[in-house]
């Protein structure tokens, strides 16, 4: 708001401030949140969650007046999921005076995001689970997703020690996220001494899989394990059966996607996936509350557990601000980091000093013939 002199003194300027042309006191600003998520794109069914979570959730807040007597106003951009975007997106939110921002949901547009809203000293809430993401240690950085180095672990676990597959086969895309998780999954099945016989690469985004797959079916792998997003995912499965290939499918965190048995079809059944549990098998009872919202207000359930991993990332900084009283960039991510526990939709889970999201459970679930899962492991408990 610009300021208003006119000849009077400071004290009128001062008034004229504060004052409407009615005379009428003015609102206090709003509280600005970014999203940064691929509305667009290949991805798109999960930004569009994460947009309508946050969404959700500032509409509830500001029904109950808000934080601090001020309005959520949400700013959104569309990162498509690539990194030059995401960097034009980061630098379009902080011009907009955000002091947080949820996403995005890809690990590579949250590494060209990272760097700018640091240097603005903007909090940074996104399921990108990259490694490379705990390098900086930027006090802005807040995962909402355990990294890959934690889901390698789980899944070597399964694999080798659960499973028994004596063959394992490694599928993944160039991606950041995806490179890294196969990297971290072959390590940890080597230290569990599973054999892994081949580590192989895909194109995201090419549709035809065959050679790849021709070649690995060639080896006689007992299961092929894919690190990649569920968009090339549910191709793979299906190449997979239309070529015979024996193998079981499990795939990484994303692709747990509803969007993953469509483009899968019949073959989707019986293919497991690795991730915190799915939205539906959230046993909390604030979780169970926000599904049937958003379902209420979008005719949908949500595409994936990362509608909700997002969702807990804005309800984490609302938290933050109605605990401080504060919308100040220092004292928000003293108050984050400080959480010992947070009691989100996805389990009760903290940062640590790299922001890295900690206690996170995994399970390993398989896809039944109608799309839905259940869970295989760690089996559910009776009651």
């Amino acid at each position: 708001m610009r300021r208003i002199t006119i000849g009077a003194g400071a004290g009128f300027g001062v008034a004229l401030g504060l004052l409407g042309a009615t005379g009428v006191a003015r609102a206090a600003p709003p509280i600005r949140i970014g999203v940064q998520a691929p509305i667009t794109g290949t991805y798109a069914d999960e930004g569009q969650g994460i947009e309508r979570a946050v969404k959700l959730l500032a509409a509830e807040q500001n029904a109950k007046g808000g934080l601090l007597g001020r309005k959520i106003e949400v700013k959104v951009c569309d990162d498509q999921g690539e990194a030059a975007q995401a960097a034009i997106c980061a630098r379009q939110l902080v011009n907009d005076h955000v002091i947080a921002v949820i996403g995005s949901y890809t690990s590579g547009a949250a590494l060209a995001a990272q760097p700018i809203y640091a240097r603005a000293d903007v909090i940074q809430t996104s399921d990108g689970t990259s490694n490379e993401l705990l390098k900086h240690g930027y006090r802005t950085w807040f995962g909402n997703a355990a990294p890959n180095s934690a889901e390698a672990k789980f899944t070597a676990h399964y694999l080798v020690d659960v499973r028994h597959f004596g063959k394992i086969a490694v599928l993944t895309d160039h991606s950041s996220f995806a490179t890294g998780l196969a990297d971290a999954v072959v390590a940890d099945v080597k230290a569990d001494h599973g054999d892994v016989i081949d580590k192989s690469f895909i194109n995201a985004g090419s549709q035809n899989f065959s050679p790849v797959l021709t070649k690995l079916k060639a080896m006689h792998p007992d299961v092929l394990y894919f690190s990649g997003y569920y968009s090339d995912g549910g191709l793979i499965r299906a190449q997979m059966v239309q070529l015979g290939m024996k193998a079981a499918f499990v795939g990484g965190d994303a692709n747990q996607n509803v969007a993953f048995a469509k483009i899968a079809g019949p073959a989707a059944a019986g293919s497991v996936i690795i991730n915190v549990p799915a939205p539906a098998d959230l046993p909390y009872p604030v979780a169970k509350t926000f599904v049937a919202a958003y379902k209420a207000k979008y005719g949908a359930l949500p595409p994936s557990v990362f509608t909700l991993t997002n969702a807990d990332g804005m309800r984490a900084v609302m938290q933050a601000i109605a605990a401080t009283k504060s919308v100040k960039p220092a004292k928000l991510e003293a108050y984050l980091h400080g959480m010992k526990s947070f009691q989100g939709l996805t389990g009760t889970f903290a940062w640590n000093a790299k922001g890295e999201r900690t206690g996170s459970p995994f399970v390993a679930f398989e896809v039944q013939k109608d799309g839905s899962y259940r869970i295989l492991y760690p089996a559910p408990t009776a009651g």
